[in-house]
């Protein structure tokens, strides 16, 4: 029941407000008795005094009981609470309108009434009660006196044994009764409307704990539905907190589409690596073993054959692992480029000069479209010259004997554009979606001498330049790489 937090909220608050009833009642019940008895000495302040200006209660030293008895007789009628003593100058008890044997103490202490009479009195003052040695009451006080001589005090204890206890109070003040009564009935309203206004306050985030729970049995690879008001807008902490939780599961589904896909493309790389060192390593093998073997029976002519086919592929898996490692590094979140100001037209003549002899040997023509003034270009001239060294030589390589192979670079207002364009066998339009993946090749050039990472490199290394690389193919009429580069003016 109270896994809930709006029940966890209404127990906290149905304590809290037990426990402030408690503390109220009990400053109440404790109070009452000081508000009555200093009500009631406030109202009965100059009581003995004007009995004792209209009465003479002594005479000659001597008590007069017939004034005493009238006085007695008039009290009992406007409370019969109310008991009369009459003290010595000491306390010392010289007449009461108490029954015989009630009467516990034989004088009463003067300095509470000598308190009475201070003109910064504060009430209540209480005084000794002749009936009891053990507590005290309020009352009122006055001397008396003859021929301006003290004789001794009217002492009126106010009250008497209506007061004696608490439960006497509660059961005689209906005002009393009516402060309690109105406490337990305002905290069984207010534990009400608070359980109400925690349920309505906490439903978002019920719902919000189910949409967790759903998410979590999903295994975090499904949305889930949340209301309107979780869609980001302004409103309070439960609704950020909402905007928030969605916002972290679509990423969250996304991060794991991701590994997925790259658990994926790790077995897929794997694969793939296998499959392309075996077989140059399974060939340099061969020949190695064929040569320890039969060295002797073999002619000189075959003997630098097989050493020339062994070399061939330990060179074809050094370049391998060479371009593994390149793109591993590339990949890597802390690759360092050094970017720097070059002239991008002296790059391509360049590059495009290193390749000429390779072009000529299989027949292939190699043309520049390269502006004769140097345009200047930002970037990290080492990567640069690899992104066109891998165009260039993918180019030859699947261009057939008689063909073109073209490098231009056009100036844009901002970009210099540079275009590697061949008349080879070309691409369809699924192959040219996949071309710059991982070891991907296209079907009819599986045979040809690649490892299926050079445009891989290039997609990274133009990631790395905030830039891209886009590719435009037709099957037999050939394929057109280009990226751009931004202008830089010196």
């Amino acid at each position: 029941m109270f896994n809930r937090i709006s029940n966890r909220l209404f127990l906290t608050l149905l304590i809290l407000l037990l426990a402030l009833s408690s503390l109220y009642i009990s400053m109440v019940i404790y109070s009452a008795p000081l508000f009555l008895q200093e009500l009631n000495q406030q109202l009965n302040l100059n009581l003995a005094e004007n009995i004792v200006s209209e009465k003479k209660l002594i005479i000659d030293k001597k008590i007069n009981h017939k004034a005493m008895k009238t006085v007695l007789n008039g009290m009992m009628l406007v409370n019969p609470g109310i008991e009369i003593y009459i003290t010595d100058q000491q306390g010392k008890l010289l007449a009461y309108s108490a029954p015989k044997g009630v009467v516990k103490r034989e004088s009463i202490s003067i300095e509470p009434v000598k308190k009475f009479f201070q003109t910064n009195r504060r009430l209540p003052i209480l005084g000794d009660d002749p009936r009891s040695h053990e507590t005290n009451k309020v009352f009122s006080a006055a001397p008396i006196k003859s021929n301006n001589q003290l004789d001794g005090y009217l002492y009126i204890v106010l009250g008497g044994q209506t007061y004696d206890s608490i439960v006497n109070i509660l059961e005689s003040n209906y005002m009393l009764r009516s402060w309690i009564s109105a406490i337990v009935i305002s905290v069984l309203i207010a534990s009400l409307i608070g359980y109400l206004l925690f349920r309505y306050i906490t439903r978002r985030v019920f719902v919000l704990s189910e949409a967790m729970d759903k998410f979590k049995k999903t295994d975090f690879t499904q949305s889930v539905v949340l209301p309107e008001r979780f869609d980001g807008r302004k409103g309070d902490e439960i609704d950020y907190l909402g905007s928030t939780f969605h916002q972290m599961s679509e990423r969250i589904i996304q991060q794991v589409k991701l590994l997925q896909h790259n658990d994926s493309s790790r077995r897929e790389l794997i694969a793939n690596v296998s499959h392309d060192l075996r077989t140059p390593l399974a060939s340099l093998q061969g020949y190695l073993e064929t040569l320890l073997l039969k060295n002797n029976s073999l002619t000189n002519i075959e003997i630098q054959e097989y050493i020339q086919t062994a070399y061939e592929q330990s060179k074809r898996l050094q370049k391998l692992i060479s371009e593994l490692f390149e793109l591993a590094r590339l990949e890597n979140q802390d690759a360092n480029l050094n970017f720097e100001t070059f002239s991008m037209s002296e790059l391509a003549h360049d590059v495009s000069h290193k390749f000429k002899l390779n072009a000529k040997s299989k027949n292939i023509i190699l043309k520049t479209q390269i502006p004769a003034r140097p345009v200047f270009v930002s970037g990290d001239i080492g990567l640069i010259q690899r992104v066109l060294e891998n165009l260039i030589d993918n180019a030859i390589k699947y261009t057939p004997a008689g063909g073109e192979v073209e490098i231009a670079l056009n100036i844009g207002e901002q970009a210099i554009s540079t275009v590697i364009r061949d008349s080879g066998l070309g691409m369809t339009e699924e192959d040219t979606q996949q071309i710059f993946e991982r070891f991907y090749r296209v079907e009819k050039h599986r045979n040809e001498d690649g490892s299926g990472l050079g445009l891989a490199i290039v997609k990274r290394i133009m990631q790395l330049h905030n830039t891209s690389i886009s590719v435009l193919s037709t099957p037999d009429k050939g394929t057109i790489f280009s990226f751009n580069l931004p202008q830089s003016i010196i």
